[in-house]
């Protein structure tokens, strides 16, 4: 029996979670359901992608990932069930899947249509639990809808090198729950860039010329506990994902403040990293 996992815009605060794993559990007692998040931001499709694609691989092949968000049935919404890098991902078809992965194409693809189904305000419950039960029980794609050839594509915002190859304007795509900005700048594009220049990273008025490993990086260990500086400290690192992250040493949002805040960025705030020539 496959793992199931959830991923919704819901929230903690509504019975609209605990409804799903019900009726997941009504199905099929002994399933196991992992609650990836349900933090994220209403109706925000790409912060979604951004934690799925880096949560899923580490699932067994063969689980069930189910997305709900922005997940109601429209014309323009069609409900998908997805065969991807051997996981199986159901969700509207809203451009979700794309933004999860263009590395892999859909080994198998189906537009779902169950019978006896009616029109749903909460197609998470009532449509998403169902397809997830039917394919943890060994079930086939093909049972449950028609195959189709592609979904709707997103393109995410890439960072853009300027003529010169000596800047990069990069953006947020991702404000975690420590308040830290993840950017859309990878380890790898950058070092393809950088090629081993000096460089400045520049975050509107707050400027960094140094990434580091960890982020207690940021702090001196040989001076004295009561006697060095920890609180405040900003910190460049590439992140477990490997994206550029600009934070805060132990910030805390609901107390002195966070990367986002302190640094003035949201989600498509622009960064700028200049080489030296």
């Amino acid at each position: 029996m496959s793992i199931i996992t959830l991923t919704t815009d819901f929230g903690n605060k509504d019975h609209s979670v605990a409804a799903v794993k019900g009726a997941i559990y009504s199905e099929l007692p002994e399933a196991t359901v992992v609650d990836i998040s349900h933090q994220i931001s209403p109706f925000h499709i790409e912060e979604g992608a951004y934690v799925i694609k880096n949560a899923y691989k580490n699932f067994p092949k063969g689980s069930i990932h189910i997305i709900g968000i922005d997940s109601e049935l429209t014309p323009e919404n069609k409900h998908i069930a997805v065969l991807l890098d051997g996981h199986y991902f159901i969700c509207a078809d809203n451009g979700i899947i794309s933004l999860i992965t263009s590395e892999f194409k859909p080994e198998n693809l189906v537009e779902i249509s169950l019978p006896d189904t009616k029109q749903s305000n909460f197609p998470t419950l009532d449509i998403f639990v169902r397809v997830a039960c039917h394919l943890s029980r060994g079930g086939t794609l093909e049972i449950i809808g028609k195959r189709i050839k592609s979904t709707k594509v997103l393109t995410a915002t890439a960072p853009v090198i300027n003529q010169g190859g000596n800047q990069i304007i990069g953006s947020v795509i991702y404000i975690d729950n420590y308040g830290n900005i993840i950017t859309n700048v990878t380890r790898t594009f950058f070092e393809t860039v950088q090629k081993g220049r000096k460089f400045k990273i520049t975050a509107r008025r707050v400027d960094f010329s140094s990434i580091v490993n960890r982020y207690s990086e940021a702090i001196n260990f040989t001076i004295e506990k009561s006697k060095r500086e920890e609180d405040g400290k900003k910190i460049a690192l590439f992140n477990t994902c490997n994206f550029l992250e600009l934070a805060i040493y132990r910030s805390n949002p609901n107390t002195y403040g966070a990367a986002s805040t302190l640094f003035g960025l949201k989600y498509r705030d622009t960064i700028n990293i200049t080489f030296e020539d």
